[in-house]
Protein backbone atom coordinates (compact mmCIF):
# COMPACT_ATOMS: atom_id res chain seq x y z
CA UNK A 1 0.00 0.00 0.00
CA UNK A 2 1.19 3.52 -1.02
CA UNK A 3 0.36 6.62 0.55
CA UNK A 4 1.07 9.90 -1.52
CA UNK A 5 2.09 12.89 0.74
CA UNK A 6 1.70 16.40 -0.50
CA UNK A 7 2.75 18.92 2.33
CA UNK A 8 0.65 21.97 2.14
CA UNK A 9 1.59 24.61 4.46
CA UNK A 10 4.81 23.54 6.67
CA UNK A 11 8.15 21.42 4.90
CA UNK A 12 8.31 17.87 7.19
CA UNK A 13 10.74 14.98 7.82
CA UNK A 14 9.10 12.34 7.61
CA UNK A 15 10.96 8.32 9.03
CA UNK A 16 10.47 4.96 9.16
CA UNK A 17 7.75 4.63 11.77
CA UNK A 18 5.80 7.48 11.81
CA UNK A 19 2.04 6.98 11.74
CA UNK A 20 0.88 9.33 9.36
CA UNK A 21 -2.60 8.12 8.58
CA UNK A 22 -5.05 5.43 9.25
CA UNK A 23 -7.41 2.91 7.58
CA UNK A 24 -10.92 2.32 9.05
CA UNK A 25 -12.95 -0.77 7.55
CA UNK A 26 -16.87 -0.76 7.27
CA UNK A 27 -18.35 -4.09 7.38
CA UNK A 28 -21.79 -3.61 5.24
CA UNK A 29 -25.30 -5.78 5.35
CA UNK A 30 -26.92 -7.03 2.33
CA UNK A 31 -29.55 -4.87 2.88
CA UNK A 32 -26.93 -1.40 2.80
CA UNK A 33 -26.59 -0.59 -0.97
CA UNK A 34 -24.28 2.71 -0.13
CA UNK A 35 -22.48 4.59 2.36
CA UNK A 36 -25.22 6.68 3.06
CA UNK A 37 -27.12 3.62 4.53
CA UNK A 38 -24.13 3.76 7.21
CA UNK A 39 -25.00 6.99 8.60
CA UNK A 40 -26.86 7.60 12.00
CA UNK A 41 -30.08 8.92 10.87
CA UNK A 42 -30.80 13.10 12.44
CA UNK A 43 -33.65 11.07 14.24
CA UNK A 44 -31.65 8.66 16.06
CA UNK A 45 -28.84 11.07 16.33
CA UNK A 46 -31.21 13.16 18.38
CA UNK A 47 -32.75 10.40 20.51
CA UNK A 48 -28.82 9.94 21.51
CA UNK A 49 -27.95 12.95 22.57
CA UNK A 50 -31.21 12.84 24.88
CA UNK A 51 -29.58 10.29 26.33
CA UNK A 52 -25.67 10.72 26.14
CA UNK A 53 -25.31 14.33 25.28
CA UNK A 54 -23.45 14.88 22.16
CA UNK A 55 -22.25 18.95 23.04
CA UNK A 56 -22.31 21.27 25.53
CA UNK A 57 -24.45 23.47 24.10
CA UNK A 58 -28.18 24.02 22.26
CA UNK A 59 -27.45 21.04 19.64
CA UNK A 60 -27.96 21.55 15.66
CA UNK A 61 -28.61 18.37 14.00
CA UNK A 62 -29.48 19.12 10.53
CA UNK A 63 -27.85 16.32 8.29
CA UNK A 64 -25.51 15.34 11.28
CA UNK A 65 -24.47 17.26 13.72
CA UNK A 66 -23.40 20.99 12.89
CA UNK A 67 -20.47 22.28 14.50
CA UNK A 68 -20.33 26.36 14.67
CA UNK A 69 -17.03 28.55 15.08
CA UNK A 70 -16.24 30.24 18.17
CA UNK A 71 -14.15 33.79 17.81
CA UNK A 72 -14.94 34.59 21.08
CA UNK A 73 -12.96 34.73 24.73
CA UNK A 74 -13.04 31.78 26.12
CA UNK A 75 -11.36 30.60 29.57
CA UNK A 76 -10.16 34.56 29.42
CA UNK A 77 -7.80 33.97 26.60
CA UNK A 78 -8.29 36.36 23.55
CA UNK A 79 -6.65 33.95 21.42
CA UNK A 80 -9.49 32.69 18.68
CA UNK A 81 -7.39 31.16 16.19
CA UNK A 82 -4.08 30.51 14.52
CA UNK A 83 -2.66 31.46 10.77
CA UNK A 84 0.03 29.74 9.29
CA UNK A 85 3.06 31.44 8.49
CA UNK A 86 5.35 30.97 5.38
CA UNK A 87 9.44 30.20 5.50
CA UNK A 88 9.39 28.47 8.18
CA UNK A 89 11.48 25.65 9.55
CA UNK A 90 10.98 21.91 9.06
CA UNK A 91 8.56 20.08 11.03
CA UNK A 92 10.31 16.47 12.00
CA UNK A 93 6.64 14.37 12.76
CA UNK A 94 8.54 12.55 14.81
CA UNK A 95 9.52 15.33 17.57
CA UNK A 96 6.63 15.73 20.11
CA UNK A 97 6.29 18.87 22.26
CA UNK A 98 9.32 20.37 20.85
CA UNK A 99 8.55 23.25 18.39
CA UNK A 100 7.91 26.69 19.40
CA UNK A 101 4.51 27.22 17.77
CA UNK A 102 5.09 31.20 17.68
CA UNK A 103 7.33 30.73 14.92
CA UNK A 104 5.19 28.79 13.30
CA UNK A 105 1.76 30.60 13.77
CA UNK A 106 0.32 34.07 14.20
CA UNK A 107 -1.79 34.36 16.95
CA UNK A 108 -5.12 35.80 15.94
CA UNK A 109 -6.78 37.45 18.92
CA UNK A 110 -10.34 38.70 19.71
CA UNK A 111 -12.06 41.85 18.32
CA UNK A 112 -15.58 43.21 19.46
CA UNK A 113 -17.09 42.62 16.50
CA UNK A 114 -16.00 38.84 17.04
CA UNK A 115 -15.13 37.95 13.32
CA UNK A 116 -12.57 36.85 11.47
CA UNK A 117 -11.67 37.22 7.72
CA UNK A 118 -10.38 34.69 6.22
CA UNK A 119 -7.73 35.23 3.15
CA UNK A 120 -7.22 33.46 -0.21
CA UNK A 121 -4.64 30.80 0.14
CA UNK A 122 -3.96 31.10 4.19
CA UNK A 123 -4.17 27.91 6.66
CA UNK A 124 -6.13 28.74 9.43
CA UNK A 125 -6.55 26.56 12.92
CA UNK A 126 -9.87 27.58 15.11
CA UNK A 127 -12.10 25.89 17.18
CA UNK A 128 -15.57 24.85 17.60
CA UNK A 129 -18.17 26.72 19.99
CA UNK A 130 -19.44 23.65 21.35
CA UNK A 131 -17.78 21.50 23.42
CA UNK A 132 -18.16 17.54 21.91
CA UNK A 133 -18.40 14.30 23.11
CA UNK A 134 -18.02 11.05 20.82
CA UNK A 135 -19.95 8.04 22.85
CA UNK A 136 -17.98 4.79 23.07
CA UNK A 137 -20.62 2.96 20.11
CA UNK A 138 -20.32 5.75 17.83
CA UNK A 139 -17.57 6.98 15.36
CA UNK A 140 -17.96 10.48 13.76
CA UNK A 141 -16.10 12.57 10.85
CA UNK A 142 -16.07 16.18 9.89
CA UNK A 143 -17.82 17.01 6.83
CA UNK A 144 -18.19 20.06 4.30
CA UNK A 145 -21.34 21.91 5.95
CA UNK A 146 -22.54 22.75 2.41
CA UNK A 147 -19.94 21.30 -0.68
CA UNK A 148 -21.70 24.03 -3.13
CA UNK A 149 -20.24 27.19 -0.66
CA UNK A 150 -16.09 26.49 -2.27
CA UNK A 151 -14.64 29.85 -0.59
CA UNK A 152 -13.53 27.69 2.27
CA UNK A 153 -12.26 23.63 3.20
CA UNK A 154 -12.55 22.96 6.98
CA UNK A 155 -12.34 18.84 6.85
CA UNK A 156 -8.70 18.14 6.36
CA UNK A 157 -8.12 16.35 10.11
CA UNK A 158 -11.66 15.05 9.92
CA UNK A 159 -12.05 11.81 12.03
CA UNK A 160 -13.29 11.55 15.75
CA UNK A 161 -12.49 8.32 17.72
CA UNK A 162 -14.99 6.71 20.17
CA UNK A 163 -14.96 8.34 23.53
CA UNK A 164 -13.70 11.51 22.29
CA UNK A 165 -14.41 14.44 24.61
CA UNK A 166 -15.97 12.23 27.28
CA UNK A 167 -15.88 13.35 31.01
CA UNK A 168 -17.74 12.99 34.63
CA UNK A 169 -18.85 16.82 33.62
CA UNK A 170 -20.45 15.81 30.19
CA UNK A 171 -19.29 17.03 26.93
CA UNK A 172 -15.64 18.47 27.16
CA UNK A 173 -13.80 18.92 24.26
CA UNK A 174 -13.57 21.22 21.77
CA UNK A 175 -13.37 20.41 17.79
CA UNK A 176 -10.38 21.85 16.30
CA UNK A 177 -10.62 23.02 13.05
CA UNK A 178 -8.40 23.13 10.06
CA UNK A 179 -9.33 25.49 7.77
CA UNK A 180 -8.22 26.38 3.91
CA UNK A 181 -9.73 29.20 2.16
CA UNK A 182 -9.85 28.78 -1.54
CA UNK A 183 -9.64 32.02 -4.54
CA UNK A 184 -11.54 34.78 -2.66
CA UNK A 185 -11.65 36.12 1.11
CA UNK A 186 -14.51 35.02 3.61
CA UNK A 187 -15.76 36.41 6.26
CA UNK A 188 -16.44 34.02 9.60
CA UNK A 189 -18.72 35.66 12.39
CA UNK A 190 -18.61 33.98 16.04
CA UNK A 191 -21.25 31.06 16.10
CA UNK A 192 -21.31 30.65 12.34
CA UNK A 193 -22.04 26.94 11.45
CA UNK A 194 -18.56 26.02 9.63
CA UNK A 195 -18.97 22.25 9.13
CA UNK A 196 -21.08 19.34 10.32
CA UNK A 197 -19.92 16.06 12.36
CA UNK A 198 -21.70 12.21 10.56
CA UNK A 199 -22.02 9.77 12.92
CA UNK A 200 -21.63 5.65 12.27
CA UNK A 201 -22.30 2.65 14.92
CA UNK A 202 -20.13 0.65 15.27
CA UNK A 203 -20.09 -3.05 14.71
CA UNK A 204 -19.53 -3.33 18.74
CA UNK A 205 -17.75 -1.47 21.66
CA UNK A 206 -13.86 -0.79 21.26
CA UNK A 207 -11.61 -2.39 23.94
CA UNK A 208 -9.31 0.63 24.04
CA UNK A 209 -11.25 4.14 24.39
CA UNK A 210 -9.99 7.69 23.20
CA UNK A 211 -9.54 9.50 26.23
CA UNK A 212 -6.88 10.11 29.56
CA UNK A 213 -6.57 6.74 30.05
CA UNK A 214 -4.34 6.23 27.22
CA UNK A 215 -2.74 9.41 27.44
CA UNK A 216 -4.62 10.68 24.12
CA UNK A 217 -3.02 14.03 22.98
CA UNK A 218 -6.23 15.88 22.27
CA UNK A 219 -8.67 14.92 25.28
CA UNK A 220 -10.10 17.66 26.95
CA UNK A 221 -8.27 19.97 24.16
CA UNK A 222 -9.74 23.61 23.76
CA UNK A 223 -8.12 25.51 21.32
CA UNK A 224 -5.02 23.55 20.61
CA UNK A 225 -2.16 23.10 17.93
CA UNK A 226 -0.86 19.79 16.70
CA UNK A 227 1.19 17.55 19.17
CA UNK A 228 4.03 18.96 17.49
CA UNK A 229 3.85 21.88 19.22
CA UNK A 230 4.47 23.37 22.42
CA UNK A 231 1.26 25.14 24.51
CA UNK A 232 0.68 28.86 24.07
CA UNK A 233 1.13 30.40 27.23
Amino acid sequence: MWAEVSPRTFSIKVRRGVCLNQIRFRRRAPNQTDYQSLIVADKQLQEIHSNTPLVDDDVIIRNGLNIRVNLDKTNGSTIVGFRAKKHTAVIDLASINQYDADKFWERLLHVPSKDLLLEPGEFYILASKEKIHIPQKLAAEMTAFDPTVGEFRVHYAGFFDPGFGGSSGGPGSRAVLEVRTHDMAFLLRDGQTIGRLTFEKLTSTPDIIYGEDIDSNYQGQGLKLSKHFRPIQ
